[in-house]
């Protein structure tokens, strides 16, 4: 450029420029020792890319050690801090991690009332275990407390608004219901603000599990998802090449993994079993299927074997 005498302008210094807000975005390709500049404060490129970025960064609210039941052991009590940070999570622990106690844990320290969905045959243990955090957990509708359960076949007796929190046990029923029910279970509690999944670690290779979860916790859609990260050839949906990195970021900032408590950086003390060890023992018997010589194990799949068990009792 040039001032208004046609002399050359002076390019002003980097640092001239840092300080009115621009930021380097990268070394100029022709020009070693000078910089392509970008408005900072979120207007230039890194603040574009920021926008791009797909992540969930919560609405919960922080809550201490000390305000948490001592029964928790500690990576459970980090979990639990997280997951109330977030407001919206899902806690994917192993079997065995504890997830009826972060949970419970986690539905005391809402403000309102809470609602817990679990199969009908664990609500009793879950009352029991909230029990020995001392916290109450009462049945729908009969009990009345801040806390309550109910199992999923219920849902059509529960008045959303009712609640600030809700909570899914075994929450990767989402995938075995029917449509219809998972579709009602979504839109019903579209505007709580406090929701949490908790199941064992889903594969993580299954897409349906994975939005399910991410449309039930209103971070994205099944179809926004599918359109931000996959694409769809003749082998069905796969992950986007360039988008590999971002998935599992945005995956993280709203889904906990947790195989053992070493994955959060915690001793695996009293969680590291033993070697399985497999003995095969080969019971003789005259039983074969009626029209065959053997059983058909290997084209019929789990259903071959189950008759083939039953059949040689």
């Amino acid at each position: 450029g040039s001032d208004q005498s046609g002399n050359p302008a002076a390019l002003p210094l980097v640092s001239d420029l840092e300080a009115e807000g621009w930021e380097r975005v990268k070394p100029h390709p022709n020009f070693p020792t000078s910089w392509l500049m970008s408005r900072g404060n979120g207007t230039g490129y890194h603040g574009f890319l920021a926008r791009k970025t797909r992540t969930w960064r919560g609405a919960g609210t922080s809550i201490a050690d000390e305000d948490l039941p001592t029964l928790l052991y500690p990576f459970q009590r980090k979990l639990t801090q997280w997951a109330l940070r977030k407001g919206r999570a899902a806690l994917w622990a192993d079997t065995g991690l504890g997830k009826t106690f972060m949970q419970v844990a986690w539905a005391d320290k809402i403000p309102g009332r809470v609602l817990i969905f679990a199969p009908l045959c664990v609500t009793h243990q879950t009352i029991a275990e909230g029990a020995r955090l001392g916290i109450t957990v009462g049945l729908h509708v009969q009990s009345g407390e801040r806390i309550e359960i109910t199992n999923y076949e219920r849902l059509h007796q529960v008045v959303p608004a009712d609640y600030a929190g809700v909570v899914l046990d075994e929450s990767s029923i989402l995938k075995s219901l029917d449509g219809k029910t998972r579709t009602k279970l979504i839109a019903a509690f579209q505007d709580t603000p406090y929701r949490l999944c908790c199941t064992a670690t889903p594969a993580p290779n299954d897409i349906a599990e994975l939005a399910n979860h991410a449309e039930f916790l209103g971070v994205l859609t099944r179809a926004e998802m599918l359109a931000t990260f996959f694409v769809h050839d003749e082998t069905g949906w796969r992950l986007k090449g360039h988008a590999t990195e971002a998935f599992y970021r945005w995956l993280a900032s709203w889904g906990m993994f947790v195989r053992k408590p070493s994955d959060l950086g915690f001793s695996d003390d009293g969680y590291d079993l033993p070697h399985l060890t497999i003995t095969e023992q080969i019971v003789p018997t005259g039983w074969r299927p009626e029209g065959r010589l053997f059983a058909d194990v290997q084209t019929e799949g789990i259903r071959g074997r189950i008759k083939a068990r039953r059949g040689s009792l």
